[in-house]
């Protein structure tokens, strides 16, 4: 969700109790900046703001000289690879002053870190959840201005309850994480609404007809969700200099180049066993290096080149890199090509293909024999993840990654393949008994 969402709300049920449930997924390009989960107000002051900046989550409200209120729980929400479970309450009719403003993060209260702790007076009435303007992600006054940049699904909106988090989301009683009600029983109201459920719509499901409409660009539907985490990029793992990672880290761009500019990035996700398919598109031929690499691998981020590291299996332009070392390999590609990579983590092999054509008449199904494979894997206690480096660091290079999310950037997969596990969209074939690394995969 790189973009905001519009709505004119009507008469509430109560004007002064109301909740927001919601989930997200953070950009490693928009950690610092604040993105605005709810607002609501006129084109000028005073609005009320449910947000989540780089350090806290917070509600406020500002009439242009001086804040109304303004309650604030210091929380890091920095892990670009994890789903984050948001509630906010108000409920200005509580005697207690802090029971009129409660945050919630993945099941927990936060009222143990608290930066700001001006609440709303007894019975206040706020300029959200009256029939005003309001937005999601982006602010109502001044003018409509979109600042989320950022993967949001399953958003509710409470008109008349202050409901806890257990309402929307749940131990699980195995993993002991915190995992989504993808149907909670909740009573809306009149203003209440739920969007975002299995997609990119912005058409209310709760019952209410109170459909939203999109503002400040469009909305891109991914697969990545609360129950199934797929692998993206890591802006945690990388050499000096790293490439900028945009549309969910699923995009690689290397804008700068010279020494120490190679930009060696790795994946979120890995694996020690199964069998695991993922797909880039460079949109150059600038020299690159894409495969998967072991975790433990023993060169320093201080070190830009991690396609030496002996645990390095890799397609580099024209060449193949098999345990760190570059061996030649006759590779015929254009810009705007598709590769598919195949990795067998259980018989030890890997193989790529080019627009659906595999090198070396590779045959990913083939176990044990490896058909065409382009090297063995070292296998044993090693965890491998997915991998990107610039192999030239005077070049520069923008490669768009699809892990299963069905889209290369901002552009939808043209025909998606056939997939046996069901997991993922991707542009050509999953072979069959491969998967997307996601976590409903690592589990089948």
């Amino acid at each position: 969700m790189a973009t905001g969402l519009q709505r004119t709300f009507g008469t509430p049920t109560n004007n002064k109790i109301f909740t927001l449930s919601l989930w997200l997924k953070r950009a490693a390009d928009n950690l610092g900046n604040t993105i605005s989960l709810l607002t609501g107000g006129g084109s000028s002051r005073p609005s009320s703001e449910f947000v989540l900046n780089s350090e806290a989550l917070a509600l406020s409200q500002y009439d242009g000289l001086d804040y109304n209120y303004n309650v604030r729980a210091y929380y890091y929400a920095r892990d670009v690879s994890a789903w984050y479970h948001i509630v906010y309450t108000f409920d200005s009719t509580q005697a207690t002053a802090s029971d009129r403003v409660k945050f919630y993060m993945n099941g927990v209260l936060q009222n143990y870190n608290m930066q700001n702790t001006d609440y709303p007076s007894l019975n206040y009435v706020p300029a959200m959840n009256n029939a005003t303007n309001h937005a999601i992600g982006g602010n109502v006054y001044s003018g409509f201005s979109a600042n989320a940049k950022c993967i949001m699904s399953h958003i509710h909106f409470i008109d008349g309850t202050a409901y806890d988090a257990s309402a929307f989301g749940e131990t699980d009683a195995t993993t002991g994480e915190w995992k989504i009600k993808t149907s909670p029983s909740v009573t809306y109201g009149n203003n209440g609404f739920f969007i975002l459920k299995d997609g990119n719509s912005v058409t209310d499901q709760s019952g209410n007809g109170n459909n939203w409409t999109v503002g400040g660009g469009t909305l891109t539907k991914t697969e990545d969700c609360p129950d199934n985490v797929f692998a993206t990029l890591n802006p945690l793992d990388y050499s000096p200099n790293p490439a900028t990672l945009q549309n969910g880290n699923t995009t690689y761009n290397k804008s700068s180049t010279g020494s120490g500019h190679n930009a060696s990035m790795t994946g979120t996700l890995g694996a020690m066993t199964g069998k695991w398919y993922f797909e880039f598109k460079p949109t150059n031929t600038s020299s690159f290096v894409t495969g998967m690499i072991r975790t433990n691998h023993d060169l320093p981020n201080s070190q830009g080149y991690y396609a030496t590291d002996a645990g390095c299996y890799a397609i580099a332009n024209g060449s193949k890199i098999v345990g760190g070392s570059e061996q030649s390999q006759t590779v015929s590609y254009s810009a705007n090509d598709i590769f598919g990579m195949a990795y067998d983590l259980d018989n030890g092999k890997f193989y790529f293909h080019v627009n659906g054509t595999y090198i070396n008449s590779g045959d990913p199904t083939s176990g044990s024999t490896g058909t065409g494979s382009l090297g063995d894997i070292a296998l044993g206690s090693n965890i491998y993840v997915p991998f990107v480096s610039n192999a030239n660091y005077d070049q520069t290079n923008l490669i768009y990654f699809n892990f299963g999310n069905g889209y290369f950037g901002t552009t939808a997969v043209s025909s998606a393949g056939t997939n046996a596990s069901g997991i993922g969209i991707f542009e050509h074939d999953c072979p069959n008994g491969y998967t997307a690394l996601s976590t409903k995969g690592l589990n089948l």
